[in-house]
């Protein structure tokens, strides 16, 4: 039972009883209990007890009915609206997934309108992703817009805690969900968690009922359950201690990257919120494009997505051909994801926000295409270089190299060496002291001087080593500037591929071999031994001295890098010091070589 702070308790009977009097009034308790859904004797005990309390006379409320009934009034609605909606690569990349049309209706105004139909016109949208397309809400349907400004750094608990004032008796909805029946009431009961029943095996988020329908636990995963799916009451009891809840732990690191229904489990025991079963296909909520065509076929047919036309265009295919759509792990500049057209996979990459202020899709261009003449990477099918796009082929069942297998290595070194031998130029070039010379002014910029112990000497011995490599003038050529493991792919026939050619440019030869060693993190050992591989014999005191001197350029240049994402917010862990480490080992070791003329080695 529910308190309403009025004087009574309503049992959930009365409360049916009495919303179904005010709602669709009924001349009798034979078309009340049809009304209701409950039975004919419970119809007459609620009745009887809704009149003794004087909130009815007869089969009419009271002013006093109507008035104890307000206490369960739906207030208003929240519509989270702000995420990135990942899973939906790559139509999330031009829209957010709220504004898809499906069946002939914008997801998030279908659900704004099935919200007015019942009496609820409050209507608060959150966004951040993409807001600006959310805009038009505003003047169209009369919303208010909230803007989450950290929709991208942490979980759906900013969306709550940006509207958490405007909790109360609130509906709490996803913008993307599609309800085939209207599934909103102007009055509710108490705190519900919308839920379907699933068969078998399943990974969502199963429910533990109790008595009552009660939600005594959570867990992800399980079988023949009943799953959270779609929209969700708080009342106002929920509300208040929810916000309190939120509040006190939203400084967390761990709080963070939860959704708010995390925070809901860890505490569950302090709510009292409930289960409101509905049968299946009534919620609807699309986790892969092939979910959404099922449910919408001519969806692709009908979607305004450059993405798609693209595809079309380079492949020669149908868009419904297109099949087996998902996100790939999204890389620090770009967006990329899997599809298939009949039998063959392909990767379409989406150039991430900024990018054309740091790539040179011209110079990438050309590196691609000479990198799939020479064998080094025979993915590549077609790039836009006005804006960014491309699209490769999908290496299936690919793994990483293993820069601790000399096989490997050996092959790797071998292919940066048929690089660096390759004539081609491009207009780009690429040189780790002067980009760490950047980083540096951008961090003094922010933090007015830099007084790390040590930086400065750091600092000095950099550009010592600088002036001494410069003077060995070393051959320059196109070099890929990302050398390491984890731009190399393995296929299943055991062919090797190095991909991702954003960074390419004219730089020093051994640019290459002082990202890989720092990045692939190799003993002083190992990467002798690649140095041996890439020259195909032992190498001369004067090129391995030159060679770690870009291992330590690479490290500084890296480390530097990572003081400034620091300085920014960004937590870029322990390869802080690992670049650091890099750095300041070979400062030393190649500056005594080059004073020395002797090497350790």
């Amino acid at each position: 039972m529910v308190n309403t702070g009025r004087g009574f308790l309503l049992t959930e009977n009365e409360f049916k009883a009495l919303k179904t009097l005010v709602l669709k009034p009924c001349e009798n308790q034979r078309a009340l209990a049809a009304a209701t859904g409950i039975s004919l004797g419970s119809v007459n005990g609620a009745l009887k007890s809704l009149a003794d309390k004087g909130l009815v006379e007869g089969y009419a409320p009271t002013p006093h009915g109507l008035q104890e009934l307000g206490a369960y009034k739906v207030e208003n609605a929240v519509i989270m609206a702000a995420g990135l909606s990942s899973r939906f690569a790559p139509i999330s990349y031009e829209k957010p997934k709220g504004l898809l049309v499906v069946r002939g209706e914008v997801l998030i105004e279908r659900q704004i309108r099935q919200l007015q139909e019942a009496g609820i016109t409050d209507i608060t949208v959150v966004v951040g992703y993409k807001k600006e397309h959310f805009f038009y809400l505003e003047r169209q349907f009369g919303v208010k817009i909230v803007v989450n400004d950290e929709y991208a750094s942490r979980n759906n608990n900013s969306s709550l805690m940006a509207v958490r004032e405007k909790l109360g008796n609130t509906y709490v909805c996803s913008s993307d969900d599609y309800f085939t029946v209207n599934p909103f009431e102007p009055y509710v009961y108490k705190a519900f968690y919308a839920s379907v029943f699933v068969e078998g095996e399943t990974e969502e988020w199963c429910i533990k009922q109790g008595a009552g329908g009660c939600i005594e636990a959570v867990s992800v995963g399980g079988h023949d359950a009943q799953i959270m799916l779609g929209h969700v009451y708080f009342d106002r009891a929920f509300s208040h201690r929810f916000v309190e809840i939120l509040e006190e732990e939203y400084d967390l690191p761990a709080t963070a990257g939860k959704l708010w229904e995390e925070i809901y489990v860890d505490h569950i025991k302090e709510f009292d919120m409930v289960v409101r079963a509905y049968e299946s296909g009534v919620i609807n909520e699309f986790d892969s494009l092939d979910e959404l065509r099922d449910f919408d076929p001519y969806f692709l047919r009908n979607v305004d997505s450059e993405v798609f036309d693209n595809i079309v265009a380079v492949l020669g295919c149908d868009v419904d051909d297109i099949h087996d759509v998902y996100p790939l792990k999204q890389g620090l500049t770009n967006l990329s994801c899997h599809f298939a057209v009949g039998d063959d996979e392909y990767v379409y990459r989406h150039p991430g926000v900024g990018t054309d202020l740091i790539i040179d899709r011209e110079a990438e261009l050309v590196a691609q295409s000479l990198a799939k003449d020479l064998g080094l990477d025979d993915t590549y099918i077609f790039e836009d270089p006005a804006q960014g796009w491309k699209i490769s082929r999908f290496v299936a069942h690919a793994r990483q190299l293993d820069p601790n297998d000399p096989g490997q290595l050996r092959r790797a070194m071998e292919m940066a060496h048929t690089l660096h031998a390759s004539p081609m130029k491009t207009q780009r070039t690429f040189d780790f002291y002067e980009e760490s010379q950047k980083y540096t002014s951008y961090l003094k910029e922010i933090k007015g001087r830099i007084d790390i112990a040590g930086f400065a000497e750091m600092a000095d011995a950099a550009a010592r080593l600088k002036r001494f490599a410069d003077a060995d003038q070393a051959r320059r050529c196109l070099t890929h500037n990302d050398f390491f493991s984890l731009n190399f792919l393995i296929d299943e026939h055991d062919k090797m591929y190095l991909i991702d050619w954003e960074y390419s440019g004219m730089a020093d030869y051994a640019s290459d071999f002082g990202t890989f060693t720092v990045c692939c993190e190799l003993s002083f050992e190992q990467a002798k031994e690649a140095l041996a591989f890439y020259f195909g014999r032992t190498p001369t005191f004067e090129e391995l001295r030159h060679n770690f001197a870009y291992v330590a350029l690479a490290g500084w240049c890296w480390y530097v890098w990572s003081l400034l994402k620091e300085a920014q917010g960004e937590c870029v862990g322990e390869w802080l010091y690992i670049y650091y480490r890099y750095a300041a080992e070979y400062l030393e070791k190649t500056l005594a070589w080059y004073e020395t003329g002797v090497s350790e080695a």
